[in-house]
């Protein structure tokens, strides 16, 4: 089912994302190397010609993505003050992210069917 306008919207890091083949999005840490691949959920699909927002679908749908690289943020400062009391405080903090790279966007996972063999019952010792 791939589609020239399909896309999907992800959940990570408690956000969501709508992303799409090739995009590069930046989420709040995911833990692995630069170069490994990771599963992202998806809650909802679209693939261009019919949408898909039934949870037993979307659990047979695969967002892959390639992690780029792992960095901190920029700094965000937080200050704290008190009139009249002589009370300032100055704190920073970096959030740390993660670059993706989505590689494919999967309607339906499509794992090979294997036929159950059925393994012959061993003699019982008498």
């Amino acid at each position: 089912m791939k589609g020239k306008n399909m896309y999907a919207i992800v959940s990570t890091g408690g956000k969501q994302y709508k992303v799409a083949t090739d995009d590069v999005i930046t989420v709040e840490k995911i833990e692995g190397e630069a170069g490994s691949k990771v599963e992202l959920e998806v809650i909802f699909l679209n693939d261009g010609k019919k949408i898909v927002t039934d949870p037993a679908k979307l659990a047979k749908a695969k967002v892959t993505a390639e992690i780029l690289e792992q960095f901190k943020g920029e700094k965000q400062l937080v200050y704290k003050f008190h009139k009249r009391k002589r009370y300032h405080r100055l704190k920073g903090h970096r959030q740390q992210l993660t670059k993706l790279k989505i590689t494919k966007v999967q309607a339906t996972s499509r794992a090979k069917k294997t036929t159950k063999v059925e393994e012959p019952e061993a003699p019982v010792a008498e």
